[in-house]
């Protein structure tokens, strides 16, 4: 490992340790006591149970025309294909649970997505004489479930119906076979002159339970996210302890409520009016990660006109399935921002979902995916090792520098300039490479936590690719590292450490501050990438295996002998030639270094006798 090449590595080293900074898993909050956490557990839940009927007198006076309405017993429906079982409960005709049939979480229990603990959906509005309704204070009649057609999709329809004076309230859920959405029709006929002229208020508010191994990364990769009608996308911040909030600067086109690998999601065949998202975490509640709340509006001739569409979306968190869903819904996969997303959107997840069709072990397939990769780059780590080679042909001149000027390293940089310049050597060749591939390592880092692919795979010892694997569970927990032990890590830190070590027995120039770097970095990310996916460092074990033998097949392809013959005709060819570029500018600016550094030392020297006096001031 040269100079060139461990600049590279640091740069990389530095850009990983900031990364890792802001999203390394952290320590668990300590458990309260069970009394404790019992007792705010049931405050929350009697928050989201349906309060109890009106009596006649109150329901008269609060909801007016709609009093008839609020008499009756709570009664739950469902709906089902292979995918969802939704619950709706006869009061206020709205969505009390959705079962997810597919899916397990990672204890093995059903996957509810939401339950009426967790979870509640609830709509209001103003009429004419000014009392508020709320559908949650409302009975509803069911109809059978029938048949329904769209387009040329089967699946089965409900409409729930609350008769009241003038009219009625209807509201129609149509679930498709095979279908993770959920069709919303809200009609109010015969009630146009009973609704004020202001929006209605939907409101969406969801306690995330732990579904997976990790409760911290659970609750991470738990957030709102929405899409206005302006084509902006906005979220809340994932990992933010601290409450968080984010009012839309235009309508709103939908909403999502994302659990790490699962989404619940509203759909405006319209738009919403107005938009208010919030979060906030208590670390002291074990039953729930964090409550997330959506607040939408809607336009309220969209109901007088039958025009108030939606669709809900329950379903996981899948890359080519949210696309199929609407624009822009596929930004609730979280693959990275910028150049990192684009990897992973246009080479990584095509390549995954190609090799999947032929391969069921995803261990497997990350294997080979690692493969794929290295060998697309391996040009970039073909001119490295090239640059490594000339490095190490030019080490007798290097070496001569050093034993000519072993007290001025100014003057020994100046003079490796030169000879760099003159055997067209570029001191960037070696680490510039390295840093190409920089985009491929961090969107590494934002695809396997956040590939439901991955989602409980098994490989080896690795009960879920997607979560850290567990060789060995610690009675204790280690700051900064965790109470468990990664194997693929401990693979991963020991490969590393061997191509090290490796480098350090065939590069001379790794000494001193750069070879306690080499061996302190892999040590650091054992501690860091002990809690990160274990889909993540069983890709860096292969990528490190393979390494070893790309540099054992490049060195087969690189002649010392005929490389020193290239650089000594360069020497030829570039004597009387002048540095250009950047070669140009590291030069001059070694020059001026070496000459203040020459200033200084003269001035330093200069006898007391012969530096200026200072005048003195006369009385």
């Amino acid at each position: 490992m040269d100079k060139n090449q461990a600049t590279g590595l640091f740069l990389i080293s530095a850009l990983l340790l900031v990364y890792l900074f802001f999203f390394a898993p952290k320590k668990p909050a300590d458990k309260p006591a069970a009394k404790a956490t019992s007792t705010s557990a049931a405050a929350k839940t009697d928050a989201l149970t349906a309060s109890a009927p009106l009596d006649s007198a109150t329901a008269a006076r609060t909801l007016g025309a709609f009093a008839a309405a609020a008499q009756g017993t709570a009664q739950q429906v469902q709906l089902q294909n292979p995918n969802l079982t939704v619950t709706f409960s006869t009061k206020g005709g709205r969505i009390e649970a959705v079962r997810l049939n597919k899916y397990k979480t990672f204890f093995g229990k059903p996957m509810d997505l939401l339950d009426a603990q967790s979870a509640q959906l609830d709509l209001s509005f103003r009429t004419t004489t000014g009392q508020k309704i709320r559908l949650s204070d409302l009975y509803f009649q069911p109809t059978a479930v029938v048949p329904a057609t769209i387009g040329e999709r089967k699946g089965q329809r409900i409409t729930f119906t609350a008769d009241v004076a003038g009219g009625r309230v209807e509201q129609v859920y149509t679930l498709l076979d095979d279908a993770y959405e959920l069709g919303y029709n809200l009609r109010m006929p015969g009630l146009t002159n009973t609704l004020a002229q202001e929006p209605l208020t939907f409101t969406f508010v969801d306690r995330v339970r732990q579904t997976e191994q990790d409760a911290q990364q659970n609750r991470n990769h738990s957030t709102v996210n929405h899409y206005l009608a302006t084509e902006d996308h906005g979220a809340l911040a994932e990992a933010s302890e601290n409450p968080e909030e984010i009012v839309a600067s235009a309508p709103v086109k939908w909403a999502a409520h994302k659990h790490d690998f699962f989404v619940a999601g509203l759909i405006a065949d319209n738009q919403f009016t107005t938009g208010k998202f919030n979060s906030r975490v208590d670390l002291g509640d074990s039953t729930f990660l964090k409550t997330m709340s959506t607040t939408l509006t809607i336009p309220v001739a969209d109901v007088q006109q039958d025009k108030a569409g939606f669709r809900y979306y329950f379903g996981p968190n899948s890359f080519p399935i949210l696309k199929k869903v609407t624009p822009e819904f596929e930004r609730n996969v979280y693959l990275g921002w910028g150049i990192f997303r684009w990897v992973n959107q246009f080479v990584v997840l095509p390549v995954f979902h190609f090799l999947e069709q032929f391969i069921g072990s995803y261990g497997v397939i990350i294997a080979i995916l690692v493969l794929i990769i290295k060998l697309v780059t391996w040009p970039l780590t073909y001119k490295t090792y090239v640059s490594q080679a000339k490095m190490k042909v030019l080490k007798p001149e290097l070496d001569e520098l050093k034993a000519k000027y072993p007290d001025d390293p100014t003057k020994v940089q100046s003079e490796t300039m030169k000879i760099y310049s003159a055997f067209g050597v570029s001191p960037l060749s070696g680490c510039v490479p390295t840093l190409l591939t920089i985009p491929i390592l961090l969107a590494m880092f934002q695809f396997f936590p956040n590939a439901i692919e991955l989602r409980q795979e098994h490989f080896l010892w690795a009960k879920d690719l997607s979560s850290y694997d567990v060789f060995l569970k610690l009675p204790f927990y280690i700051k900064w590292y965790g109470d468990h032990v990664s194997l693929f890590t401990l693979l991963m830190t020991a490969s590393t450490l061997l191509m090290t070590w490796q480098s350090s027995q065939t590069n001379s120039q790794m000494q001193g501050q750069m070879k306690v770097m080499g061996y302190a970095m892999p040590i650091v990310y054992m501690f860091v990438l002990n809690s990160f996916a274990a889909g993540l460092t069983w890709y860096y074990f292969v990528s490190n295996m393979i390494t070893f033998g790309q540099q054992f097949v490049t060195k087969a392809f690189v002649d010392e002998t005929k490389l020193r013959a290239q650089l000594e005709a360069n020497k030829v060819k570039n004597k009387d030639k002048k540095p250009g570029g950047f070669q140009a500018r590291l030069a001059e600016a070694m020059k001026n270094a070496q000459e203040r550094e020459a200033q200084a030392k003269q001035g330093g020297n200069t006898p007391a006798a012969d530096k200026p006096k200072k005048p003195t001031r006369r009385s």
